[in-house]
């Protein structure tokens, strides 16, 4: 099944290749549970593993993702400070603004 929040292109490739969207997908199930750390701890690695890599995608999914787990926005404005003294002060300061991109606009 394709999600309709997806982007466009990311909802075309999977409609186009569902089997390898389905194993993706499977893949990320089994790594969730494959350890003990909770879900919002798990929200939180990945939305910091998406701005060490500099994915400016990776990083307005993972946030957007923990938002809907109940991550406050404050906390992932936190993950990206945390990243400044990681990756300096301009892969961290992009990231923040990646973040702010999918906060309510009174909260960004």
């Amino acid at each position: 099944m394709v999600n309709t929040e997806l982007p466009d292109v990311l909802r075309e490739f999977a409609a186009k290749y569902p089997q390898v969207w389905e194993a993706y997908n499977r893949l990320g199930e089994a790594t969730t549970q494959a350890g003990p750390l909770d879900e919002r701890t798990q929200r939180l690695v990945k939305l910091a593993i998406a701005i060490g890599a500099g994915r400016e995608g990776a990083v307005h999914s993972h946030a957007r993702r923990a938002l809907k787990a109940g991550i406050a926005p404050e906390e992932l404005i936190h993950v990206g400070l945390l990243a400044i003294t990681t990756i300096g002060w301009s892969g961290a300061f992009a990231a923040i603004t990646w973040i702010m991109d999918v906060l309510p606009k009174e909260q960004a």
